[in-house]
């Protein structure tokens, strides 16, 4: 039976990973009517969606089937983990410079906090979000005996892959402590803050024509985070020799997450800053040509 201690943590989680982007998404779109930020949100997540979810994803798919693929992870963990971080970085910092150049002719702070929203809010809802609507969904079956039935019928029909899979899902969330489904949701506001650093930081370079400095500064953090949370997990793991429990793996992953969240929040005030400070400078410019 999956606790009711589960329920709770699994429905905050939901509500923050899946409810709360779309929230934000209405919330700021009223509070700054008339400056674009619907389109602009919409962009960044699209931005998101095409390079993440219909590119790169299809693409490690399509390698994972690949003989020797899956061994290579095993041997050389590392490596694998700075190849995947890399390719993330760049397939999403390709859409986040794609967005900017589309908001460039106008941009204001308030487009690139509505794209980096829309690129960090739409990657909540897709990754974290379903996912947990699909846990609770499997925690009721559980309860209900549902999961049971479904299992026995694959089982019957010789699924043993899917037997395999349901029987995973079914022995994580009766096992799983309840605010380690708390967590997600905490995870998930830390990476929505990242992200919208990210995407601001390319907005704010591509408006003052140095799009490569911004380019590279969100390459660079981006593959860092995405680089060291695998490689953190992976020292609770035989991969790299169960250097780590896993309580301390997880102290560190989420301690990191933490200084990186705050970190980014200082990175949009001193951006918020630059963006008034070149608005001032262009409105001087237009009185001086007037």
């Amino acid at each position: 039976m999956v606790g009711f201690g589960s329920f709770i943590t699994m429905c905050i989680t939901l509500c923050i990973t899946l409810l709360l982007p779309i929230a934000i998404y209405v919330l700021y779109g009223i509070k700054n009517k008339g400056k674009g930020v619907w389109v602009a949100w919409l962009l960044g997540a699209a931005g998101f969606f095409v390079f993440q979810m219909m590119i790169r994803t299809p693409l490690l798919n399509i390698l994972s089937l690949l003989p020797g693929f899956q061994e290579f992870g095993s041997r050389f963990y590392v490596l694998y983990c700075l190849l995947l971080a890399l390719t993330a970085g760049l397939f999403e910092v390709a859409g986040r410079f794609i967005v900017a150049k589309i908001l460039s002719k106008n941009m204001t702070f308030e487009k690139g906090v509505a794209a980096g929203l829309g690129h960090g809010g739409i990657e909540s809802i897709v990754v974290v979000g379903m996912t947990y609507v699909n846990n609770l969904i499997y925690a009721i079956m559980i309860n209900t005996g549902a999961f049971d039935a479904m299992l026995k019928q694959a089982e019957s029909a010789g699924a043993h892959s899917q037997v395999l899979i349901l029987e995973v899902t079914k022995n994580g969330l009766i096992n799983t402590e309840p605010g380690v489904f708390l967590l997600a949701g905490y995870e998930r506001i830390l990476t929505m803050i990242f992200h919208l650093a990210l995407s601001l930081l390319v907005c704010y370079f591509v408006s003052q024509k140095k799009p490569w400095k911004g380019v590279l500064m969100c390459l660079g953090a981006h593959t860092m985070v995405d680089f060291i949370v695998p490689l953190v997990q992976g020292m609770s793991t035989e991969l790299l020799g169960d250097i780590l429990s896993t309580g301390a793996s997880y102290v560190i992953i989420y301690s990191f997450l933490t200084i990186v969240a705050i970190a980014s929040v200082i990175v949009i005030l001193i951006l918020k800053k630059k963006f008034q400070e070149a608005a001032v400078g262009t409105e001087a410019e237009s009185q001086a040509e007037g």
